[in-house]
């Protein structure tokens, strides 16, 4: 099995994730499945939102700079990274931040033995036996990008110590990358010059979020990415539910509404909105005011955020229940019912 076979895995998580606002990937592996090639799925939806930061990342990354989208969970970070990976053509490693992700992880260690057992017996009589055993060296997800030149999209780097990046920093400058003594063939590769980086992260007052060092900081371009732009929002829900345009748009700003309230303790974002769109377009649900299921879909989504690990009871959960409740009957309204009109009335309509 390869080494990057785990990641691979991740990185299929990571394409379907909801945290992609448009931009929605399936990854398929290439040689064996140390590489992926990300290409668009069927219900890939783009906006000029997303060209313009396309456009801003390829610039830094044709120029040889490493790229760096940062912002908080739900604005589209990693799809966005393997978005602008796939314009480069190449293949695709990927890595994701973890507190115990250390610089082997990433270059490479010895795993595995070697084996050479030889037997002499030119002289008929004597047998001569020797036997060897060596470690073997086997380059990780960074000394493979930089061998061959591949794309390498660091998810969340800021989740790893900061010391892990120390190896990135001559990699980034220099392009070389130095190999530990237990490589043995040699001390250092010259980086491939199609060798490109991506980095994403969140802010940095994020629970497990490390602080970046400021030298790798200084060798990265950052583009920041904030949430999405409703037309964005809408029209990623419409083509990942097939809701009408009228009742995803009813949804999408009943969520921005409550985000713009900042009463919640977790920030709602487009996963929000699409776990509402979804379940109502599953079960059939009326995106209204009157239909009681939809109501308590909307208020299990929404409390959530709300009360995330505090024990909230009596009148406060009463009252922030009522502003939902208020934020609903607004974005949501009910149909209007016509009034029933007596035989006389509609008799005369009728004649009129």
């Amino acid at each position: 099995m390869s080494l990057l076979s785990a990641d691979a895995r991740r990185a299929a998580d990571l394409a379907e994730d909801e945290e992609a606002p448009l931009v929605r990937w399936t990854l398929d592996e290439r040689r064996g499945s140390t590489t992926l090639v990300p290409k668009p799925r069927a219900d890939f939806v783009e906006t000029e939102q997303v060209r313009e930061l396309t456009r801003r990342g390829l610039g830094f990354l044709k120029a040889g700079y490493s790229l760096h989208f940062r912002g908080p969970a739900g604005t589209g970070k990693t799809t966005l990274a393997l978005h602008v990976a796939a314009q480069l053509g190449r293949p695709v490693i990927v890595v994701t931040g973890d507190n115990e992700l250390g610089t082997a992880d990433l270059v490479g260690s010895q795993r595995g033995y070697h084996y050479r057992k030889v037997v002499d017996q030119f002289i008929h009589n004597v047998t001569k036996f020797e036997e060897t055993a060596n470690q073997r060296w086997t380059d990780h997800r960074l000394t493979t990008a930089c061998r061959e030149g591949y794309t390498l999209v660091y998810d969340e780097f800021t989740r790893s110590r900061p010391e892990t990046h120390n190896v990135l920093l001559s990699v980034l400058e220099e392009r070389i990358l130095f190999l530990p003594a237990q490589s043995k063939e040699e001390s250092y590769i010259r980086v491939h010059p199609d060798f490109r980086a991506i980095f994403t992260s969140n802010p940095q007052e994020y629970a497990g979020v490390h602080s970046s060092q400021d030298a790798l900081a200084d060798r990265l371009a950052t583009i920041d990415v904030g949430y999405p732009d409703r037309a964005m929002e809408l029209a990623v829900t419409m083509a990942r539910t097939g809701l009408s345009q009228a009742a995803a748009a009813r949804i999408i700003d009943l969520v921005r509404s409550f985000r713009a309230s900042g009463d919640y303790q977790q920030t709602p974002t487009l996963r929000t909105s699409l776990m509402i769109a979804r379940v109502s377009a599953q079960e059939g649900y009326r995106v209204a005011a009157d239909d009681p299921h939809f109501i308590q879909l909307c208020l299990d989504v929404l409390e959530a955020r709300i009360f995330t690990g505090a024990r909230i009871e009596g009148e406060e959960r009463h009252q922030r229940r009522e502003v939902l409740l208020a934020l609903i009957a607004t974005h949501c309204p009910a149909a209007p019912t016509r009034a029933r009109r007596s035989p006389k009335a509609r008799n005369e309509g009728d004649r009129s």
